[in-house]
């Protein structure tokens, strides 16, 4: 058996070097397809090329770039000479890039295009602040030699050489490589074979609660466990094709690529964005879909959007059938055992209910698909069996209407913490509602404040132990301890119940981290901080969980802002009507653009589309802690009818 991922990637190349491992775009658009046997050739030149510049067993080895052909050949090859990467996508900040490739002493990094390299060259030179009080040296003090996948311009390789950073292409390693490949085509096998499970292969960083991202160690081993089984779980076998359009950095899109490359199919890159996804859904034909939420989400909103311009009779019929195939779904669920069990049920209750009306709506439901579902079904490709859901919840409403339509959607969960698959809906009986049983060889148990194991059916948070749990925090014990006990079991953050049957169903996060429909990962703290450092916000608190944006509850700072409305002689009854004033709203508005802003070292996606002020500031005992710490489940309590309203669509 395989003890990582590149011994994998050996033997299954070795067994079908004819069938394609990658489809990708060429210049003209055209998808181009790369053999098992060429890709396993193409990784050991690379492996050649890159041992050659001293990467050894050990490394750390920065990686920034999002989904290409080249990552899988340079993961492969680096993970097959024994580094570790430690990956970023191109959305990254300069500050954020610089802390991650710091922290983990990175010497040699792998980037996409100049336009990364510049980020580095702007910290590296003190054009941007960094402001990272937790490095203990001046940012990359390590770092000598960059690798761009994609030739940089004439000005910013003089600014690095300036810098003393030696500059390499991608294309010029892969070509020393060559030659020594001739010479020794066994080398990467060689080197491979010397890799053990327990290595690590990666660390990811995700965002820590002071703002420095933490590194998430993730072994061979966590990866191959779930290699090793997924793909018979939910039935992929050699030859599928998956469309890949998530960040391969990220852990559920890494993950994806792995299980692959284990059950020996095929992954076509394509891009997160409407018009190019569904062109490409028909190019390749795939049979496997992994997406986040938002994915499913826009193409349901597109959907609804061509049905609405079509107006009539076809709004009136669509409309009509998509209700008749959601109670069709719901009753076919309930006979079929479907539903997700809290408490024991009767089945023969069940069936006996749900016979009659299943039998009456079958025709009805058929006859929709003919009409309406089919045309939809069809722009996901003609051999489409399902997507796979996941980096956040799937809200209801979406996966009833998929499964109104007859697609059927696996929603999964995990963490990066757990590389990240902890649940996923069996192919052959998925439970609505929940993300499925654990998986074999992990444990879990749902346990309350004071550490108590609850029985199905009750409230608490997801504690969970197995061969996927991280090997802990990069250079922070601290931080490892917190979450990782020792005896192996990791406190999720989650809030979950079981059912009778072991499925999962996730309720809310006991843990601040908000992610969003999209899969982003966002920290709140350092947002809210940043907010308060404005004369007119004295607290705020960041929203968006499972939703498409992130929005805010704003207290102002009363006295400042009665002081800003009188010297502009705004005129308002009292500090209530003030907070009403279209002005003051615009005031506020433009405080927030310019605290998170990116030029503050934020996202776009962390950037507050919304926000509702609040005329009273939080208390000790109901919005506070003890500690003045937000208490957030008791805020979702008490505003909830103002949060509702900054979603509402």
């Amino acid at each position: 058996m395989a003890e990582t991922i590149p011994q994998m990637y050996i033997e299954i190349a070795q067994r079908q070097p004819d069938v394609n491992a990658q489809l990708s775009k060429d210049a003209e658009g055209k998808f181009q397809p790369t053999s098992y046997g060429t890709l396993l050739k193409e990784v050991g030149i690379c492996a050649h090329g890159l041992h050659s510049l001293g990467i050894r067993r050990g490394d750390n080895v920065g990686f920034i770039s999002d989904n290409r052909k080249e990552w899988l050949i340079a993961d492969l090859a680096m993970l097959g000479l024994g580094a570790a990467d430690v990956p970023r996508g191109c959305d990254a900040t300069a500050q954020e890039i610089a802390y991650i490739l710091s922290w983990s002493e990175c010497a040699t990094v792998i980037l996409e295009n100049d336009r990364q390299l510049q980020k580095i060259l702007d910290i590296k030179a003190g054009r941007l602040p960094f402001g990272s009080q937790s490095l203990k040296e001046a940012p990359y003090a390590h770092l000598k030699t960059l690798i761009l996948f994609e030739p940089p311009s004439p000005s910013v390789v003089e600014q690095a050489t300036d810098a003393g950073l030696s500059i390499l292409i991608f294309s010029t390693i892969m070509r020393e490589g060559r030659s020594l490949y001739e010479k020794d085509p066994e080398f990467f096998r060689n080197e491979a074979a010397k890799g053990r499970r327990d290595d690590i292969a990666t660390i990811i960083y995700t965002s820590g609660t002071t703002g420095d991202p933490k590194g998430v160690m993730l072994s061979h081993g966590n990866f191959l466990h779930q290699t090793e089984y997924l793909p018979s779980l939910i039935g992929v076998k050699s030859g599928d094709v998956f469309l890949s359009v998530l960040p391969v950095w990220h852990s559920f899109e890494r993950v994806t690529q792995y299980i692959i490359l284990q059950a020996g199919a095929t992954i076509a890159y394509s891009k997160p964005v409407g018009p190019i996804l569904l062109a490409d859904m028909q190019a390749v034909q795939p049979q496997w879909f992994t997406s986040v939420p938002r994915i499913w989400e826009s193409i349901k909103d597109s959907v609804y959007k061509t049905i609405r311009q079509s107006g009539g009779v076809k709004k009136t019929m669509f409309s009509m059938f998509v209700g008749i195939g959601e109670a069709q779904a719901y009753f076919r669920n309930m006979l079929l055992d479907r539903l997700p069990k809290f408490s024991p049920r009767s089945r023969v209750v069940d069936i006996a209910v749900s016979i009659i009306p299943f039998v009456l709506l079958t025709p009805l439901r058929a006859l929709g698909d003919v009409l309406v579902f089919k045309k939809i079904k069809e722009k996901l490709g003609k051999g489409f069996i399902a997507g796979i859901s996941g980096g956040g919840a799937l809200p209801p409403s979406v996966d009833k209407f998929f499964d109104a339509l007859g697609i059927l959607i696996l929603e999964g969960y995990g963490l990066t913490e757990t590389a990240p698959v902890l649940g996923v809906r069996l192919k052959t009986h998925p439970v609505t509602g929940t993300v499925g049983p654990i998986h074999r060889g992990t444990e879990i148990r749902i346990v309350d404040e004071r550490g108590k194991v609850l029985p199905a059916g009750e409230k608490g948070v997801i504690q969970v132990r197995g061969p996927q749990v991280m090997l802990g925090y990069y250079r922070r014990p601290d931080l490892t301890a917190k979450i990782l006990s020792g005896d192996g079991w990791l406190d999720t953050g989650d809030l979950g119940m079981l059912t009778i049957h072991g499925e999962i169903k996730i309720v809310g996060r006991a843990k601040d981290t908000i992610v969003l429909r999209g899969g982003e990962n966002i920290e709140p703290v350092p947002i809210e901080q940043r907010l308060c450092e404005s004369l007119y916000i004295q607290q705020a608190v960041v929203l968006g969980q499972d939703q498409r944006y992130l929005a805010a509850l704003i207290v102002p700072r009363e006295e400042a802002l009665i002081q800003w409305a009188e010297e502009n002689e705004i005129p308002f009854v009292d500090y209530a009507s003030l907070l009403e004033q279209p002005v003051a709203k615009e005031l506020i508005d433009s405080e927030i653009n310019a605290c998170v802003s990116m030029k503050n070292g934020f996202k776009p996606f962390e950037r507050i589309f919304r926000f509702a002020l609040l005329p009273t500031p939080f208390e000790p005992g109901r919005e506070l802690s003890a500690k003045q710490e937000l208490k957030r489940h008791a805020i979702n309590e008490l505003y909830r009818n103002q949060i509702r309203s900054l979603f509402a669509e």
